[in-house]
């Protein structure tokens, strides 16, 4: 098979040029400005900005509220991730099955992938509004039950909800796309042997899937430290009593509410540190339990 060469390297430094000044100005860049923020102190009424090296760290690192956000970003990440690939892994399991209407099962499971976090916020707000949404229906049974406006605990179990449906989706196409590169065969053979359909995903399907569920436990685990702003943002507001206050929304908070430029840049970086020793863990440790075929 013949290599296909350009003749013109011009050709090729156009076509890569668009991406790389992508990735320069959304991402390179913005990662400098963090680093130099986080070293510095901006000097009141202007005037440049002071190195203070790690300063703005040592401060995050005593605070109590900081470490408070770090608690529940942790809560938070842990349970979306277990509950979104657990719902996806059934609904996956039962549309590979081919039962009656799986189609339309299986397109409907897809689209809310699409759907933005704001708007899912939203959505989740009415529903469990303890005085208008679905939810008022257990508090008109049961006065009080449900209350996430006043309880940290309520708002953090609504937000959790809300942020695994938002990733049940992707999970979903994945879990599915793994049950359907198995072969048939093995499923088969093992029916005719007598195991029934709990078995033959015991067995047979689980350990298949190994592979994709440390794809999935990498990625649920890095969307739920990074990607959850827009549905804390329009359901809690990171309340009530910073109960929901997650790293991320934190961030915005002493940034661009609170001005502390400084403060929000080393958070930044605390939490991409975060993410990366989290990623490193995984592939230290946990893949060593995959098995590929």
């Amino acid at each position: 098979m013949r290599r296909a060469y350009f003749k013109n390297n011009w050709i090729a430094a156009l076509v890569v040029a668009p991406q790389l000044l992508i990735i320069f100005v959304f991402f390179y860049w913005p990662s400098s400005q963090a680093l130099y923020w986080a070293f510095t102190l901006e000097q009141p009424w202007g005037g440049g900005n002071e190195w203070v090296w790690f300063e703005n760290f040592a401060y995050l690192l005593s605070d109590d509220r900081y470490w408070q956000s770090v608690r529940v970003s942790t809560v938070y990440a842990l349970a979306t991730t277990a509950l979104a690939m657990g719902m996806a892994l059934i609904l996956a399991l039962f549309a590979d099955r081919q039962l009656r209407g799986y189609k339309s099962f299986r397109i409907g499971l897809i689209w809310p992938y699409a759907v933005a976090a704001p708007a899912i916020g939203l959505a989740f707000r009415f529903i469990f509004n303890p005085s208008a949404g679905v939810a008022s229906y257990l508090n008109y049974a049961f006065p009080d039950f449900w209350d996430p406006i006043m309880n940290g605990s309520h708002a953090m179990t609504m937000v959790i909800i809300a942020g695994a449906w938002k990733q049940v989706s992707y999970s979903f196409i994945f879990f599915l796309a793994g049950l359907q590169s198995i072969p048939r065969s093995l499923t088969e053979a093992a029916a005719m042997d007598g195991a029934r359909p709990m078995r033959r995903m015991m067995d047979i399907q689980l350990p298949l899937l190994t592979p994709t569920f440390f794809f999935l436990l990498v990625i649920n685990i890095t969307d739920s430290f990074t990607d959850s702003f827009g549905i804390v943002d329009t359901m809690t507001s990171g309340g009530p009593a910073r109960a929901t206050n997650l790293m991320v929304y934190k961030i915005y908070e002493d940034g661009f509410r609170g001005l502390d430029y400084s403060g929000a840049a080393a958070q930044s970086i605390i939490l991409m540190i975060l993410v990366i020793s989290l990623t490193f863990i995984q592939f230290r440790y946990v893949e060593r339990r995959v098995h590929y075929t």
